[in-house]
């Protein structure tokens, strides 16, 4: 994991709201919305364009509710009627990088999250403003964490 000030970034999509407790049963929404994501928004990544996973909107901590947009940067917008936008604010991130297989990458990348942050002893504290994952290609994730 590295340190990061990443920039402020737009970006397009579609979102759910959701919690840790549901996404962890048979029932989460976050694979569905991925689906969605995937059939609906094209994406031109020829000519740069990548995708991002952005959660924001968080109710509490971990444990409480939040939302998710599967998104992407690029400036093609679809005409579908739940796009929606959310500006990835500057800020200071710490980033938990996997490379693989997709899923078990995204998998991995949020496990080395939650345990980092609730061993007791992180040297950072999380935010729980904006976090975001950035796919630089199909099998490479960087989970970015708002941290003080």
């Amino acid at each position: 994991m590295e340190l990061r000030i990443a920039s402020e970034k737009m970006i397009n999509g579609i979102s759910t709201r959701t919690n840790n407790a549901v996404e962890m049963s048979p029932n989460g929404k976050i694979p569905a919305l991925w689906s969605s994501f995937d059939a609906t928004i094209p994406v031109d990544y020829k000519n740069g364009e990548r995708v991002y996973g952005v959660y924001y909107n968080y109710e509490s901590d971990h444990n409480g509710m939040f939302t998710v947009l599967a998104g992407f940067d690029g400036q093609s917008i679809p005409s579908n009627p739940d796009i929606e936008q959310i500006i990835i604010p500057k800020a200071k991130y710490l980033v938990f990088s996997h490379k693989g297989e997709m899923p078990q990458i995204a998998i991995d990348a949020w496990t080395e999250v939650w345990e980092y942050f609730s061993n007791g002893h992180a040297e950072h504290q999380r935010l729980f403003t904006t976090d975001f994952e950035f796919y630089p290609n199909g099998n490479e994730i960087e989970v970015h964490i708002a941290v003080k």
